[in-house]
């Protein structure tokens, strides 16, 4: 075995980093601030579970304090562990970073299998976690601010904000406290598909770049472009969704018990029926079942999306991917390993580190919503709604022709929410893409894009430090 097969997720994140720092002005000084966690909360505390008290080992790291609040989900697994969770918080920092949106990375992560326990327990565990982060000062809408992650969601982060409010009782903001609440209890629309629709709006983009998709021998657009996706979760089912809608087929959906091809293409919401209906994807009508769920990841295709879990791709399946596209959808899905031999192959590799940051945009704009305490488009939309209305009416009065029906609903429509969270989400996919493909274009040197997106964030991060006066 290579001594390069026994690095850790956050050794890993360590790596790329100092592979980019290389191509950045800051002295070590800073660059080892950047990098460095600055602080993690290990937690164990007694819950009781039926007859018997069971000891839970959780966590909550803030990578960085260059801005706040810092910023990061919140995951239930049983692979948790503090190396796991400092990855994914300082992959947060430079996430935040290349999207513009100011905060600093963080993560949490309560070491348990969801599965085993009753919505009771789940809720036990989770209001005990969020009162030990609440007495640490680990968690605020100007300190801390968690969010769903992998086995979270809109309950469990209802449940953290009941707490949080119980225990800082007339908090004027304190509804920021957590983010991906149920839109009942001050979430944003549009956040359930965040994540997945910011991954479609990035690839859809560079798919768009004649100059990106002429050096790979692909022709510009989506249409027809042949997407294999890994991980029917909210993140995957999403994006092969977005795809499928946009013209592209996604030939082969992946799962942890069994994978499906159809060379034609087939539609993510009847799969996802399917899945309901029988508590799996194997056997859907009109594909073939492959003999290994893996095998889906070396097909023929334009582009691959990894959306599951981390380490997927390493050095042992690397050599047979024949995507041009790869799409890290997840968090981590290539090994360093990995990188090298596609980037040598000439793929794509769109990294997690802003391909997936849709969630947290979004997020963004939910903190901003609870901070504002007015909900978008409320104060606009119906004198929009109104002006579009009259200028139609004028251009009809002029020209003496009329407009259908559905084309008046079209032009008179004002934004709202969702309209705008899918606006900005948009705009600041786009803005990203370029930002880290021109920060190639500066250096030469420099031909993958996780190393611009890493020199990106490093750029930001360092000067944030540097405005701050802490260092000389």
């Amino acid at each position: 075995m290579s001594q390069e097969q026994h690095y850790s997720f956050f050794q890993s994140v360590e790596k790329s980093f100092d592979k980019a720092a290389a191509f950045t002005k800051w002295d070590k000084g800073i660059l080892e601030q950047i990098k460095a966690c600055n602080a993690v909360y290990q937690i164990k505390f007694p819950v009781r579970i039926g007859d018997t008290v069971q000891v839970i080992e959780a966590y909550r790291v803030q990578h960085s304090h260059h801005k706040l609040p810092c910023k990061g989900g919140i995951r239930f697994s049983e692979e948790v562990n503090q190396d796991e969770v400092m990855a994914l918080a300082s992959l947060m920092t430079y996430k935040c970073a290349i999207v513009n949106v100011p905060f600093g990375g963080a993560k949490g992560g309560i070491k348990i299998n969801p599965r085993n326990f009753t919505p009771f327990q789940l809720e036990a565990i989770t209001r005990r976690y969020t009162a030990e982060l609440v007495k640490k000062n680990f968690i605020g809408p100007g300190t801390d601010v968690p969010a769903p992650d992998y086995g979270t969601g809109e309950r469990e982060m209802s449940w953290i904000l009941d707490t949080y409010m119980s225990l800082r009782p007339g908090e004027i903001d304190g509804y920021g406290c957590v983010t991906g609440k149920p839109v009942s209890q001050g979430g944003v629309r549009g956040r359930t598909e965040a994540t997945g629709l910011g991954v479609f709006y990035g690839l859809r983009e560079l798919c768009n770049i004649k100059e990106d998709m002429d050096r790979i021998g692909l022709t510009t657009g989506l249409t027809g472009k042949r997407v294999v996706v890994q991980g029917m979760g909210n993140v995957g089912y999403h994006a092969a969704k977005y795809f499928n809608e946009a013209g592209a087929k996604v030939i082969c959906l992946i799962e942890w018990d069994g994978a499906i091809f159809n060379e034609n293409g087939m539609n993510p919401d009847e799969v996802l029926m399917h899945k309901k209906a029988t508590g799996s994807i194997v056997n859907f009508p009109g594909a073939v079942n492959l003999k290994k769920n893996t095998d889906g990841l070396e097909l023929e295709c334009e582009i691959l999306i990894p959306a599951a879990l981390e380490n997927v791709i390493d050095e042992n399946n690397a050599p047979n991917v024949k995507a041009k596209i790869i799409g890290e959808a997840a968090n981590g899905p290539l090994t360093p390993e990995a990188d090298e031999i596609l980037n040598k192959k000439g793929v794509i590799i769109v990294p997690d580190m802003f391909l997936n940051a849709g969630g947290v945009t979004v997020s963004y704009f939910e903190w901003l919503k609870n901070l504002s305490h007015v909900r978008y488009g409320r104060l606009g939309k119906r004198f929009d709604e109104n002006m579009n209305m009259h200028i139609l009416q004028t251009i009809e009065d002029l020209t003496g022709k009329k407009v259908s029906e559905q084309e008046r609903k079209f032009i008179a429509h004002g934004a709202d929410e969702v309209d705008l969270v899918y606006s900005g989400l948009e705009e600041t996919m786009h803005a990203a893409l370029h930002e880290v493909r021109d920060a190639m274009i500066a250096n030469p040197q420099i031909t993958d894009m996780r190393t611009a997106a890493y020199v990106v964030a490093i750029n930001k991060v360092g000067a944030a430090y540097e405005q701050l006066g802490i260092f000389p």
